[in-house]
């Protein structure tokens, strides 16, 4: 059983640990937040949780693995001093804001015996094996991918207010929050792209409420969308000289069709998993039991390439973060 800690006290942080716990390879014991009374409230649910304030006594605390889920722009450093305290790190997606950032976690991963691993829960759907298998004989002539989910705290940004999700302090936007969902699944599916553009309907600070991008591969493109001031109903589509695969979204996948030119259909065997995390925490708690260094390193590699698109997109469309301003 790994002992968790957590830093973050919002509803994400909750939705990890009850499939944390559901998997039966976790247990929480400590909660770290800036003030003793929110991490008293977000463990009163629990049982037997250390509560800290000050982030040098939590990481010298006995647990394994800390899951970070605290506002995007403080992953890294946040990591980093758990990574030197010898501790594994789950990092909520988008794990970092700058790609050279991601490849410091990772050395200072190695360098102290731990590992790393970006919450980017897609990436882990076993839905993603069935449908590259079934690929594999294919080829590919581009796809749709989109993830567009009217925000929960536009009503704040309205009213004249910035919410993390929209603060360029905080390294917020569409792009970073549900673009990174298509962006794994193209790397997941189909490696690594040569090139990316993004274009996006952007606020003041320049973070982006809804945009669409561009991956290019050597002889097909995959285009992106991602929003937060709309939603979109839209299935995601892969096409091929054979016909068109139909997902009826890009991650917690239910469905996959595939429809030939004559309009024949096969419906891949595709079992939607009973919560949308508990894949990523089974497979990484399975990767600190039973390490795979060869399966780890293709994480971290694919990783890294979505840091690098996410950077290379957000300079086509002019989205700058605070620190970089």
């Amino acid at each position: 059983m790994l002992k968790l800690g957590v830093i973050g006290t919002g509803a994400i942080s909750h939705h990890f640990i009850e499939a944390a716990h559901s998997s039966g390879e976790y247990k929480l014991v400590a909660v770290y937040s800036r003030k003793l009374e929110t991490a008293a409230t977000f463990a009163s649910r629990y049982q037997n949780i250390q509560l800290f304030n000050q982030l040098e006594d939590f990481f010298k605390s006995s647990f394994d693995v800390v899951y970070i889920a605290s506002p995007n722009s403080l992953h890294f450093a946040q990591a980093k001093v758990a990574l030197s305290a010898g501790k594994h790190v789950i990092l909520e997606k988008p794990a970092v804001t700058q790609p050279q950032e991601w490849l410091d976690l990772v050395q200072t991963a190695e360098k102290n015996h731990c590992f790393i691993f970006e919450a980017a829960r897609n990436y882990h759907e076993e839905a993603f094996t069935t449908i590259k298998n079934f690929l594999a004989d294919k080829q590919i002539l581009g796809a749709d991918f989109n993830y567009a989910k009217y925000s929960s705290k536009m009503p704040d940004l309205l009213a004249g207010q910035t919410p993390n999700v929209f603060s360029d302090r905080f390294a917020g936007g569409a792009l970073m929050d549900l673009g990174i969902y298509p962006l794994y699944a193209a790397v997941r599916l189909f490696g690594k792209a040569q090139d990316a553009t993004y274009q996006a309907q952007q606020l003041d600070n320049s973070m982006d409420l809804n945009g669409d991008g561009i991956l290019l591969y050597p002889d097909f493109q995959i285009h992106i969308k991602a929003g937060k001031n709309i939603t979109s109903n839209l299935p995601c589509e892969i096409y091929t000289t054979d016909g068109t695969l139909t997902l009826n979204t890009i991650e917690h996948i239910r469905s996959a069709i595939f429809t030939d030119h004559k309009g024949n259909d096969i419906h891949l065997p595709i079992q939607q998993a009973p919560h949308t995390m508990i894949e990523e925490v089974a497979a990484f708690a399975n990767m600190m039991k039973e390490p795979d260094q060869s399966l780890y390193q293709d994480w971290l590699n694919d990783a890294a390439h979505v840091h690098h698109l996410f950077y290379t997109m957000r300079q086509t469309a002019g989205i700058r973060f605070e620190a970089e301003k």
